[in-house]
């Protein structure tokens, strides 16, 4: 019972609250002639934080790959 319970609040959570401002996007925004972009545009800001992370992330691989310190146990 705790075990439903627990997946019972998980599903809550992401239909209640975390999802709110993606309905809001779908529903109020669909209708307006700004809608399309504002929507499209949540999608272009991830796809750029996702970008800006995986530079860092190569940045920092080749900076240990020339020390010689990377997959040192």
């Amino acid at each position: 019972m705790l075990a439903f319970n627990i997946f019972k609040w998980i599903g809550s959570l992401f239909t209640d609250l975390l999802f709110l401002p993606f309905n809001w996007l779908r529903l109020d925004l669909a209708n307006q002639e700004y809608g399309w972009w504002l929507s499209n545009g949540v999608n272009w800001l991830f796809l750029l934080v996702l970008i800006v992370l995986f530079a860092y992330w190569m940045g920092e691989s080749k900076k240990f790959a020339n020390e010689g310190t990377e997959d040192r146990a």
